[in-house]
């Protein structure tokens, strides 16, 4: 018996090429990719910023807080040899009899200057939220303080508040107001420097919220007003909800200034009379800059203070934003 060879059919001759030609070449190792030129541009564009933030934020704050480290004298300042002794310049802030007035001041001068810069503004951004004429004029004109260099305005209030030739006792005598010793009395000069700071603040808040004020559909206040809804009702139920988040950014950045004013404070009072208008920011300078044997050590350590009680208020802000919007 014959046995033939069975020969195998074109068609699985050709699928068997076409398997073969089609089988994935062998893995080659790949090559890192290269930088796009859209890449290079972002970071062309993003250099600068890094590098300000580490020329004028991160290297200040490293050094400050070597300072507060440290037993720097004037000769160890230059020469770079100051020994380390942790945080006795700490120990030394908090022991000081300084410590317990500039801690209430800073508190006081945040706490009020904060409600009524915020109060302030919140009611002129909702008055020139109406549009009448010259609005535009008149919000401009509030934001002269805001514009005037600091220096100016604190020269400005300390010409207003003089005891002998101020403005500001002059009205009081035309009204029969005994004058009153604004910044030479221990009773009236940190609230001097609170008024003062104030007027400068004001015009932010104004900015801030009336931006916020656009943002809100006049659909509401309509549907609002068809309820029933007086005015007062309108600004509690509809303005005053829905400028939380605005409201919220506002004071975050005015307690973060607040915290730090010192320009108003030291050409007004310098701190006094008596250390009635000390805060941490102007104790701070007179540490380190305004003795004759400066103190550059605990006058650092008073400024990292600030630092911390801006960034522990900055990671709350952070904290509730966060609850907020996953609610």
């Amino acid at each position: 018996m014959n046995h033939m060879t069975k020969l195998p059919d074109r068609a699985s001759v050709s699928a068997r090429k076409g398997a073969a030609t089609t089988a994935p070449p062998p893995a080659r190792a790949r090559s890192p990719r290269r930088p796009t030129s859209t890449q290079w541009a972002a970071w062309g564009f993003l250099a600068p910023v890094a590098l300000y933030l580490v020329l004028f934020y991160a290297y200040p704050l490293y050094r400050n807080l070597d300072l507060s480290l440290r037993h720097y004298t004037v000769r160890s300042f230059v020469q770079g040899d100051a020994p380390f002794t942790g945080l006795k310049n700490y120990r030394t802030v908090l022991d000081d009899p300084t410590f317990a007035p500039a801690l209430l001041h800073t508190v006081v001068f945040t706490a009020v200057c904060l409600l009524f810069q915020y109060a302030i503004g919140l009611a002129l951004a909702v008055f020139f939220n109406q549009h009448f004429r010259l609005s535009a004029t008149l919000r401009a004109l509030f934001l002269v303080p805001w514009l005037l260099p600091l220096i100016v305005s604190a020269s400005t209030w300390s010409w207003m508040l003089n005891s002998d030739s101020g403005i500001v006792n002059a009205a009081l005598d035309l009204v029969g107001i005994d004058p009153v010793n604004w910044l030479t009395s221990p009773s009236w000069s940190l609230t001097s420097v609170i008024i003062a700071n104030i007027w400068i603040g004001v015009p932010f808040n104004l900015v801030v919220l009336y931006s916020g004020l656009q943002s809100i559909p006049n659909s509401l206040y309509e549907a609002a007003a068809l309820d029933g809804a007086n005015a007062w009702q309108r600004f509690w139920r509809v303005t005053f909800p829905l400028l939380r988040p605005v409201s919220a950014i506002t004071l975050l950045l005015g307690l973060i200034y607040t915290l730090k004013v010192f320009d108003i404070i030291w050409i007004m009072t310098k701190g006094g009379p008596a250390q009635s208008s000390t805060t941490f920011a102007t104790w701070s300078y007179q540490l380190g800059f305004g003795n004759l044997l400066p103190a550059f050590g605990p006058g650092a350590a008073v400024g990292n203070l600030l630092v911390v009680a801006a960034l522990v208020f900055g990671l709350i802000y952070m904290k509730v934003q966060r609850k907020q919007a996953l609610s």
